[in-house]
């Protein structure tokens, strides 16, 4: 579900690039976006999860079923309020908002008027999108996992649909995007109702402030901002730096963004979403050797897929942002830009992903303040970095920034866990890793061999504007190179002794 989810964002993406290409104006649509959907990354796949599932696993194990629905409806009633309040004042504040997040746009110059107008517009998602995300939360609890993790797919449907259909009716084109993200937030919210109803889950709106669970919640809930969603914060900042270089800045940050965003979803965010729940059962049953036990089938299995991801990222970052973007308003500039800052992204891509499999370690025991500690540490040093990266690399400064202050926070929360004996290295690590980088040198040796980025520009047919070579043939040709390439790191692995079942035997606990 989560890779259908991801393929139709690549669509999106792929369309609003042909449609709008790089521009003021998608520049002011990607930071309006950027707030929301911020927000919807900070419930979805970060702090509120983290805050709200062990709790909820908590009085699954010891509290009666009608214990369980009081909690759900009093959390869900006061989220609700609080919600419309902040929704509502965001709205009030768009000007200033724009300009706290966005500061190297002219004020009053016709690129901040149209963020402010698209900010208004996108906010109240976000309003949907929090009560969506509690919802799937419920589900992801009681082993329901296809549901939530299909819903995004909806947030692009209707996206597509509306760059396709109501843009062309739209003074300003690009106020269609952000009416699409606007109708997407309802239809995701009434997509979780059915789940919910067979659960008899439905939750019914209760202000409960100062109920015991809901204040347990809202404890770990700032914390777990600086601890799970650190990258999303960092990220945010980012936006803030990009503002202030060259026109598109923004935009070859946020296309790059996305392709590194394709396997922290597929292997991070999905797998750390299985993972909370079932750490949350062990601690609150005491299984310590569990609770280590799933730590590490989430790291060998990150880290078994990816390593190559990293390698491919980076050696194929031209021909994939060729393939998937340069087409009529996107051009071979464009792509050779977004590819300087997706090389520098990905090369973090591995401490991306291991975020989101550690920090369960430490939140399904109700600790959000020591991830929260490491945090911060990576947000200062993505703020410093940044600052003094930006000057000679531009906008893949920024990117390269964030890359070191992931590997700074996953070596902190790494360490916290071991001293702490609360994961412990399994004796096969060293075996492990042997194969699985021998694998990666072969793979590896095979692209530096077969691809040459330039040539996906500008040779075989392909001209400086990208527009002579068909999107068929490009897509034929990057799909071949990468299934030889996923091919001989497979059997690589196996050559080496890998076997996959010994990890689907770590997930059955076996």
């Amino acid at each position: 579900m989560t890779l259908i989810s991801r393929v139709m964002g690549f669509v999106r993406d792929m369309l609003i690039a042909s449609l709008f290409g790089v521009s003021e104006a998608t520049d002011a649509f990607f930071v309006a976006f950027k707030i929301p959907n911020f927000l919807r990354r900070l419930f979805a796949e970060g702090a509120f999860a983290h805050a709200f599932v062990p709790v909820l696993s908590l009085y699954k194990q010891h509290e009666s079923e009608a214990g369980i629905k009081a909690f759900i409806d009093r959390t869900t009633g006061t989220l609700a309020v609080l919600l419309i309040g902040m929704t509502l004042l965001g709205v009030v504040i768009s000007p200033w908002l724009i300009i706290v997040f966005a500061p190297g746009f002219p004020n009053e110059g016709d690129q901040h008027r149209l963020a402010v107008e698209l900010l208004r517009i996108t906010l109240p998602y976000v309003f949907f999108i929090s009560l969506t995300a509690l919802a799937g939360s419920i589900l992801n609890v009681y082993g329901r996992f296809a549901i939530p993790a299909l819903t995004p797919v909806i947030l692009n449907l209707t996206m597509i649909a509306a760059a396709i259909w109501l843009s062309p009716l739209c003074a300003e084109p690009i106020m269609a995007l952000g009416w699409g993200v606007a109708v997407a937030g309802i239809i995701q919210l009434l997509f979780q109702i059915p789940p919910l109803l067979r659960l008899g889950l439905l939750p019914r709106l209760q202000w409960g402030w100062h109920d015991s669970g809901v204040r347990r919640v809202a404890g770990l809930m700032l914390p777990a901002i600086f601890s799970a969603s650190v990258v999303q914060v960092n990220m945010l900042f980012d936006t803030v730096v990009a503002s202030f270089l060259e026109q598109g800045s923004v935009s070859w940050l946020y296309y790059s963004d996305r392709m590194v965003e394709f396997p922290i979803g597929m292997l991070g965010v999905a797998v750390g979403a299985v993972m909370l729940p079932s750490l949350s059962r062990s601690h609150a049953s005491n299984d310590a050797p569990a609770f280590s036990m799933s730590l590490d089938w989430g790291l060998k299995l990150v880290f078994v897929a990816g390593a190559p991801a990293t390698i491919g990222l980076v050696m194929l970052a031209n021909p994939l942002l060729s393939t998937l973007f340069q087409y009529n308003a996107f051009d071979a500039n464009d792509v050779m830009m977004s590819g300087r800052s997706l090389q520098t992204f990905a090369l973090g891509l591995l401490a991306f992903v291991m975020i989101k499999v550690v920090v369960p370690g430490f939140t399904a025991r109700q600790d959000a303040r020591t991830p929260a500690r490491f945090g911060i540490y990576s947000v200062i040093s993505n703020i410093v970095l940044s600052l003094l990266l930006v000057v000679p690399l531009a906008h893949a400064g920024i990117a390269l920034a964030t890359t070191l202050s992931a590997y700074l926070n996953v070596a902190l929360l790494l360490a916290a866990l071991i001293r702490q004996n609360i994961y412990r290295f399994g004796a096969e690590w060293g075996v492990f890793t042997a194969r699985v980088m021998l694998a990666n040198l072969a793979m590896t040796a095979f692209l530096w061999q077969t691809v040459d980025a330039t040539d996906w520009l500008f040779a075989n047919g392909l001209s400086a504007d990208g527009l002579s070579a068909s999107g068929l043939d490009r897509s034929a040709r990057l799909l071949w190179t990468i299934f030889e390439a996923a091919l001989i790191y497979v059997v690589s692995l196996f050559i080496a002794g890998f076997r996959f079942g010994h990890l689907l035997n770590k997930a059955r606990g076996t």
